[in-house]
């Protein structure tokens, strides 16, 4: 596949998953508002926005800021997963525009697609059944990976590293896609190209320097190829 911008061939395909295929960032956002409500926290409302797609480091931080005990944080933590879990059931998890066409042109043109997620096993398989996404890909790595890998979370770029040995192609000949700063710096530290969809947050300068490309969504994203 031949992208405007980009003079290597494409055969590979990486994606994250939350925020980038789905719009589960957001309802983490909205469950981790009503958790908190619930729980009487009193922090407000955008303070969640520092969840999305931050670091182990960063969420201890936050954790350790707004809770008093571990038993109250993992609470909330569960409480959070419930809701987003029953949301799904429910229909509320949908994908995002123009994932449905871009998938669909990828399995077109015969390229190999593969999901690398920092979410756990049991949550990704749920929303891509939920989607009824699951048969596009050839392979699915999780934080599940992570831990039977001993390897590093995003943003290192062990589960890139190791999902590029997987597809058992040239690291030119692969693009991934992400939505976040700690992903987009992941692909860069694992020497590949990446492509930025953003999704709640608006894209940093560091990201401008770290992305090959950004994009607003992937009907954007579509018009280069």
């Amino acid at each position: 596949m031949q992208v405007k911008g980009i003079k290597d061939d494409i055969k590979g395909i990486i994606l994250d998953m939350d925020g980038l295929l789905v719009n589960s960032e957001e309802l983490y956002w909205q469950a981790n508002i009503q958790a908190a409500e619930e729980e009487k926290l009193g922090t407000p409302r955008d303070a969640y926005l520092k969840l999305t797609g931050a670091t182990v480091k960063e969420m201890q931080a936050f954790y350790h800021k707004y809770f008093k005990t571990d038993a109250d944080r993992d609470r909330f933590i569960k409480r959070t997963d419930d809701l987003v879990w029953q949301w799904t059931d429910e229909g509320k998890l949908k994908l995002r525009p123009g994932v449905q066409e871009a998938l669909d042109e990828f399995k077109k043109r015969g390229l190999q697609m593969a999901i690398a997620s920092s979410n756990y096993e049991d949550v990704l398989q749920h929303f891509l059944w939920a989607t009824g996404i699951r048969n596009y890909f050839d392979f699915y790595l999780s934080y599940l990976d992570v831990q039977k890998g001993h390897i590093k979370a995003k943003p290192a770029p062990d589960i890139y590293l190791a999902a590029t040995k997987k597809m058992n192609l040239p690291k030119e000949n692969i693009l991934v896609f992400e939505d976040s700063s700690t992903g987009v710096q992941a692909a860069k530290n694992a020497g590949l190209k990446c492509i930025m969809v953003p999704d709640l947050m608006a894209p940093t300068e560091q990201d401008k320097q770290n992305a090959i490309m950004i994009c607003q969504n992937f009907f954007d994203f579509l018009k280069k190829i």
